[in-house]
């Protein structure tokens, strides 16, 4: 099946190139793809490095956002900067076919060992997706799209409300093509998102870009639905910050920031 038909966000070619299809597309530039989908990409390429550890998890990935991320074939590489019995820092980048790394990531990974220390943790603290309704996204100029891939619903706000907005993300569709969707990368799909949910300001008149990404864990969700409980915060010289508490049906499970440039359109 051609990559612009498959019914997921990338297939991955024997040579272990990623081709993007149409889902990835985020909702302002037709040429370019929404964060979340490659965001995913970087941390699957982090689960699947060779020799990695099972008993290892990542509890902290930063992401550089260097450039719009093209609709084109795309190579994932890793390095592994530190290892050590109970921490290992793992790079990875992504390079479109002749360019130069479009995203870069920096994974924490931390020893984990069932039931070894007390839990401490909270139960739900937001509504769960079964109430919240499903709600329209903001006009996008073409039929497939991130928006499309992505089943939203909102326990709070919406995308066409200014302010804080609480909203539910499930994948529609795996990341990879034929491969089972990993918890890590429901988390991270939406993660980018915050931003979008609670925009303080209104998209036709201003532009509020984030060229960062840090995602905060400290377990893997359980279940479709990622939660993000999001707000925005934007001070008058133009720079901005987003933060999304992360949840599932079962409770709190990590926390996300973004880092936004904002500025008037044109």
């Amino acid at each position: 099946m051609p990559a612009s038909e498959a019914q997921a966000f990338y297939e991955r070619e024997a040579s272990g190139r990623f081709l993007p299809t149409a889902f990835t597309r985020g909702p302002w530039d037709a040429d370019a793809q929404h964060a979340g989908p490659p965001a995913a990409l970087l941390g699957l390429a982090v689960e699947q490095r060779p020799g990695g550890r099972p008993d290892l998890r990542v509890a902290r990935i930063t992401y550089e956002i260097m450039r719009p991320v093209p609709l084109r074939p795309l190579t994932a590489t890793t390095r592994v900067l530190r290892e050590g019995r109970s921490v290992e820092l793992v790079e990875v980048g992504l390079t479109p076919d002749g360019g130069e790394d479009v995203m870069r990531a920096t994974a924490l990974l931390i020893k984990t060992a069932a039931d070894s220390v007390p839990q401490v943790s909270q139960g739900p603290q937001v509504p769960g997706p079964e109430t919240a309704p499903a709600k329209a996204f903001f006009p996008v100029p073409w039929e497939q799209g991130y928006h499309t891939a992505m089943d939203v619903r909102f326990a709070a706000g919406s995308f066409l409300e200014p302010g804080p907005a609480t909203a539910w993300m499930r994948m529609r569709i795996p990341l990879v093509a034929g491969e089972e969707t990993t918890p890590l990368s429901r988390v991270l799909t939406a993660a980018d998102s915050g931003n979008g949910v609670s925009a303080e300001l209104d998209y036709h008149r201003y532009v509020f870009i984030n060229p960062d990404l840090t995602v905060n864990l400290m377990r893997h969700p359980e279940g479709e639905w990622v939660c993000l409980d999001a707000r925005t915060v934007v001070d008058g010289t133009g720079i901005g910050l987003a933060e999304s508490g992360l949840h599932d049906e079962k409770g709190p499970l990590g926390r996300s920031t973004q880092s936004l440039y904002v500025t008037a359109r044109g």
